[in-house]
């Protein structure tokens, strides 16, 4: 099962230099949408921002800064660690989605099947006929 912990999320957006006005923009922009918290952060072009991964994640909320004509920061550096993160966050999302093995529940059965896989007992033909048939 999901740790409730691990689906709360911690990112830095980081903007491209131009045009100048946009960190402020998405602040505002993102500020505005429920479950979504948003942090200034010490460098003066880039955002934290805080989300659940239930809500919303951050290729999701990229894509939507793209439309509104926002630019992210492209370097090789910022494009690498974005791509590992829309990796995992759309891993995590398949993983919530299927269920957990129940193979606790099912032991009895997989004994039984494997049992009855192996020779053993009267039907073995290596046991000798007089042990094989005790009265």
């Amino acid at each position: 099962m999901k740790n409730i912990c691990d689906i709360h999320k911690t990112r830095t957006l980081v903007f491209a230099a131009e045009p100048i006005d946009q960190v402020e923009r998405a602040y505002l922009l993102l500020a505005g949408l429920a479950d979504c918290k948003v942090e200034r952060a010490v460098q003066e072009d880039a955002l934290i921002i805080h989300y659940t991964l239930a809500n919303f994640t951050l290729a999701g909320l990229e894509r939507a800064l793209i439309e509104q004509n926002f630019v992210l920061d492209n370097s090789l550096l910022h494009r690498i660690t974005r791509q590992v993160i829309h990796y995992c966050e759309d891993t995590e999302l398949h993983n919530m989605d299927v269920p957990e093995p129940v193979t606790k529940k099912r032991e009895k059965e997989i004994f039984i099947q494997a049992y009855d896989a192996r020779s053993h007992g009267d039907k073995d033909e290596t046991t000798a006929p007089e042990l094989r048939h005790y009265k």
